[in-house]
């Protein structure tokens, strides 16, 4: 099969997992310079007024949804679904974890709805019409 068709999608995904990798390093690395952190356990401080937890949230949030995010990218490209859509999807679930991130990390917030619910939304809208679009495609 060939791939090209899907270029600008594959490096929307290829971005996404850059994003995460960024994400580990800012949680990570700004919770290994507190007082007795241990790595693989979550921060001390467990509330959204403190930037380490955001951080740390945040790369763990982006976990939690890269599976179906990649899953669903990766399907509608074997499937064959048209590479506008998939692109167009990819770079849209792109874009809202990329806001999501950024939000996190400026407001410090437990208000529900904060303003990065709504591009989560958007990312996770994106990630299930890119599901859809897979599977309609493989019909």
């Amino acid at each position: 099969m060939d791939f090209s068709d899907y270029r600008v999608a594959l490096i929307g995904v290829g971005l996404l997992l850059l994003m995460v990798f960024v994400q580990w390093m800012v949680g990570n690395g700004r919770k290994a310079k507190e007082a007795g952190a241990l790595p693989g356990t979550p921060p001390k401080h467990l509330s959204h007024q403190d930037f380490t937890f955001r951080a740390w949230r945040t790369h763990q949030n982006t976990l939690e949804n890269l599976g179906t995010m990649l899953g669903a990218s990766f399907l509608a490209i074997v499937a064959g679904a048209n590479p506008f859509w998939v692109a167009l999807l990819v770079w849209v679930m792109l874009f809202g974890r990329l806001v999501h991130m950024i939000l996190y990390y400026a407001i410090a917030t437990d208000k529900n709805p904060s303003p990065r619910s709504y591009f989560f939304g958007l990312a996770w809208l994106a990630n299930l019409a890119l599901l859809i679009l897979g599977l309609i495609a493989l019909l």
